[in-house]
């Protein structure tokens, strides 16, 4: 639609608050907005300069304009926040949402049962949420089972089948789980203020609850019934304990909804906290990706319209880092200056920083996410950029760790198609280098892998890499030539600092761009292997502490150290126990040259 056309339909748009559609040429909806104003609204395309490509193209596809004129700008919000998710026009930011949250459901039946569903029937049952954490579900469920007793059995239980005597209770009731509506032994009238409690602490409402214990606790101790009161005493404290941890600013606090925004380039990150009677009881964060030029402010009014909807949020008053328009008189907005709701936003702040920072890292770290195609690309571009004469499918990297030149290790780690084989990843001791070595360690765990890997004749790796600078790779080729591996496969060094790239013989290393494709997956290697070398290294470190202080007794050896090692887990241990209890575990002499050498040392360590 050109510019003069559309001046030609100008006075048909209303000026009313409502929302727009675009269709393009094949009548395929591409674009649903909301206005206070339609008319001025949809002026703006046609009249502005927009500097977005994205945004001239929705332009240039526009073939023909509805609208839709609504009450106020709050019904905007909800209708286009519909629309969007009902056809998913190309041109809006995407709020597909794929994932089914669990529930709390209160089952539509006599003394109803509760419990957790990702499914929502519609059966007339009640439910609770949703939740965007099964953990959390299931912790209320654990909590409400403890604290208010219900039946878990599918019996029918009616009026008249209770009468008729048809049931028996079961070992629930028994264990004190239940109260045994199914022989009558509970009331429905009882049942259902269980019901009313449960429902006010999934609300994060602890404090009725509270106050019924505090009553039935006076009525037991009213009436010399401590054991009773002792044990609504003990319950009493699992809730307050329950209640501080779930506490986070204020008791005093309304129920509120909290929202904080951070945009990074094409990707805007937002997170949700619903917090009720001073308790948040729901927090989400989501991604979303503006296909044109909306602003913080468009973006998230959207996101607020949308979680508030996905996560049936009544509260009437939302906390916001700044103003995203108005949403309807029953709404207000505040954006704090302090105070409780200003730590309030504080922390969604927080929260939302830290998905992105998590989020990135599992981008950069991780392959396991990606298609067979987005793998295999990553590996022509990692072949493209290291010149590698191969496409590198299998990946082998190698690290050294020591300890204070004690107990040095290294430690291998395989990657296939771009991806972890754990089963292929090795560990080395290293058996012909003293001290601080880092160089002939390299060379010696080198050589001992490819000579095993050439006398077996397994195929190796198109790349190697070698954690460590031009030292390290050297020595590593060292180890290579020696066992005539040279030109056989490719080898580099990847510097710890600069993630600086080295070939052998290269004076000038290569640097691959910090957000390159290549220099992740380098990354996620060089990780890997820092990881598994540093839990080998730990264990053989903590190991070797123990065993080399009991070899070092004079008269001790290896097989008794490790019989009292097996047996006591640990020196420490050890050095309390009495003459007796190492008598039966490695006979007199012995346990006397142990208890002995433990002795001298206390005296020692008492004189000093």
């Amino acid at each position: 639609m050109t510019t003069e056309i559309f001046h030609t339909i100008l006075k048909t748009l209303p000026t009313n608050p409502g929302i727009y559609k675009y269709f393009d040429a094949q009548n395929e909806l591409i674009y649903v907005g909301k206005a206070k104003n339609i008319r001025k609204r949809v002026s703006s395309y046609f009249t502005k300069t927009f500097t977005g490509y994205k945004t001239h193209e929705l332009v240039r596809k526009i073939n023909r304009i509805e609208f839709t004129i609504v009450d106020s700008e709050q019904d905007a919000f909800l209708l286009e926040n519909s629309l969007i998710k009902q056809f998913q026009p190309r041109f809006n930011i995407n709020l597909k949402d794929d994932k089914t949250y669990p529930y709390i459901v209160i089952k539509n039946e006599p003394f109803p049962r509760i419990f957790l569903t990702r499914t929502k029937i519609n059966d007339g049952s009640e439910y609770l949420g949703p939740f965007t954490s099964v953990g959390r579900v299931r912790e209320l469920l654990s909590f409400i089972k403890e604290f208010i007793p219900l039946r878990t059995c599918k019996l029918n239980l009616t009026q008249e089948n209770i009468l008729k005597k048809k049931f028996k209770v079961c070992l629930e009731y028994h264990l004190g789980n239940c109260k045994g509506p199914c022989e009558a032994l509970q009331t429905r009238e009882d049942y259902d203020e269980g019901l009313l409690q449960i429902r006010q602490m999934i609300k994060g409402n602890l404090s009725p609850v509270i106050q019924r214990y505090n009553e039935e606790m006076s009525y037991y101790v009213d009436r010399l019934h401590f054991e009773k009161a002792a044990i609504i005493k003990k319950k009493l404290e699992g809730l307050e304990n329950y209640q501080a941890r779930s506490v986070v600013v204020s008791k005093s606090l309304a129920n509120l909804d909290v929202f904080s925004i951070l945009r990074e380039k094409d990707t805007a990150y937002i997170n949700y906290l619903m917090v009720q009677h001073g308790t948040i009881i729901q927090t989400h964060t989501i991604t979303l990706e503006p296909k044109l030029d909306e602003s913080d402010a468009e973006i998230l009014g959207l996101a607020i319209t949308d979680l508030r909807k996905k996560f049936n949020s009544e509260a009437n008053e939302i906390i916001i880092p700044f103003s995203v328009g108005e949403m309807g008189e029953e709404i207000i907005y505040t954006i704090p200056k302090g105070g409780d709701k200003k730590k309030l936003l504080e922390l969604s702040e927080k929260n939302v920083n830290y998905f992105k920072e998590e989020m990135k890292r599992k981008k950069i770290l991780h392959l396991e996410g990606k298609s067979e195609k987005e793998k295999n690309d990553v590996l022509i571009q990692l072949q493209k950029d290291l010149h590698l004469p191969a496409l590198p499918l299998h990946i082998e990297c190698f690290d050294n760790s020591n300890f204070q030149g004690s107990f040095p290790v290294a430690a291998m780690v395989y990657f296939k198609n771009g991806a972890p084989d754990k089963n292929e990843y090795r560990k080395f001791n290293i058996k012909t280098v003293t001290g601080i070595n880092d160089f002939a360690s390299m060379k010696e765990v080198v050589s001992r892998r490819y000579k095993r890997l050439l006398k077996e004749e397994i195929p190796l790796p198109e790349l190697i890499i070698i954690d460590g600078g031009k030292g390290q790779l050297n020595a590593a080729i060292e180890g290579l030539e020696e066992i005539g591996m040279t030109g056989k496969t490719t080898v580099v060094g990847l510097a710890k600092n600069e993630e600086e790239i080295f070939f052998p013989g290269d004076q000038q290393s290569i640097k691959l761009p910090w957000d390159s494709e290549s220099l992740k997956l380098i990354r996620r290697v060089r990780d890997e292997v820092h990881r598994f070398g540093i839990t080998f290294h730990r264990n053989q470190r903590s190991r070797g502490t123990f065993v080399n202080e009991l070899e070092n007794i004079k008269g001790i050896g290896k097989n008794t150290a490790d019989i009292l090692l097996k047996k006591f887990r640990s020196v420490k241990k050890i050095k309390d126990l009495s003459i007796e209890s190492l008598e039966e575990s490695i006979g007199k002499s012995k346990a006397t040259i142990v208890y002995d050498y433990f002795n001298a040392k206390k005296n020692e360590s008492d004189q000093l």
